[in-house]
């Protein structure tokens, strides 16, 4: 059971090497918290692109806070609700388990539709319309999305310590540090858009990922056959090599000309950095 009374020995090194731990394995969990951010808060005006950020992961850390406090209701997500008995499919549901699927299948789509953005441009319609994404707009996906990336943060902290008072102050560091380098790391990957485009397969695979693990919580069978969990250092290191390998191919081709993606002739038009320029 968490402890929510008793003060941790700060003066125990079990203590310290605890937060760390934990304080680490939050940042770990929130690297696809920032790039969700990071893309989402790229639609905006450059100005409002730090305000986003910032009360992105301010959320982010309220829902993690509450989720906290409310040890009570996130154990009864993990409670089946409804089931399904059959030959061909099986499956026992949870809520934790259908937020998961839902969130992924939300995180499959946002990065779907966004290279298809970047890559073929705005349709027709689209661009008749005049839509704008507004601060508000992104802050809601934030949120939404944030709820998911919580339990995982969460249940984490949960299977580490039994201290409320050493995952709240994990959970609040993390937070923290992952504010400081929010700005630099949205900025970088704003100005490379081969780092969009990895960003967004990212995205696609936390999204798959966050389906499996949904699956396989409601212990889905499927032609008799259970749906494993992927494990996530197969994630994380597929992440870090292909940041590793664009890395070395950005310091190659460094004197080269880098790759435009569709619309940022169109906003460097609008913010005034270059003129317009039109064809015979």
């Amino acid at each position: 059971m968490i402890s929510l009374i008793m003060w941790p020995d700060f003066s125990s090194p079990e203590v310290w090497l605890s937060l760390l731990t934990l304080t680490f394995l939050e940042i770990v969990l929130g690297i696809d918290n920032i790039i969700f951010i990071s893309i989402a808060s790229n639609k905006l005006k450059e100005e409002e692109q730090p305000k986003a950020r910032n009360i992105g992961l301010i959320l982010a850390m309220a829902f993690r806070i509450l989720l906290l406090f409310g040890l009570s209701l996130l154990v009864s997500l993990q409670d089946p609700f409804y089931h399904i008995e059959g030959d061909f499919f099986s499956g026992h549901f949870t809520g934790q388990s259908v937020i998961l699927v839902i969130g992924g299948l939300f995180l499959l789509y946002k990065a779907t539709s966004e290279i298809h953005h970047k890559l073929e441009g705005e349709d027709e319609h689209t661009k008749g319309s005049g839509v704008k994404k507004t601060l508000t707009n992104v802050i809601i996906q934030i949120a939404l999305i944030n709820i998911v990336f919580s339990f995982d943060s969460i249940l984490t902290a949960i299977g580490l310590t039994d201290n409320f008072v050493i995952m709240i102050t994990a959970v609040v560091v993390s937070v923290l540090i992952m504010m400081l380098f929010a700005g630099p790391v949205g900025n970088f990957v704003n100005r490379h858009p081969s780092i969009q485009m990895l960003g967004l397969s990212f995205l696609i695979l936390i999204g798959f990922m966050l389906i499996a693990e949904g699956a396989h919580l409601s212990h889905i069978k499927v032609a008799g056959t259970s749906i494993g969990a992927i494990p996530k250092g197969y994630l994380y290191f597929a992440i870090a090599f292909s940041l590793l390998v664009e890395f070395l191919n950005m310091r190659l081709r460094k004197k080269s000309k880098p790759v435009q993606l569709h619309g940022i002739q169109e906003e460097a038009v609008a913010e005034g950095l270059i003129e317009r320029t039109t064809s015979n």
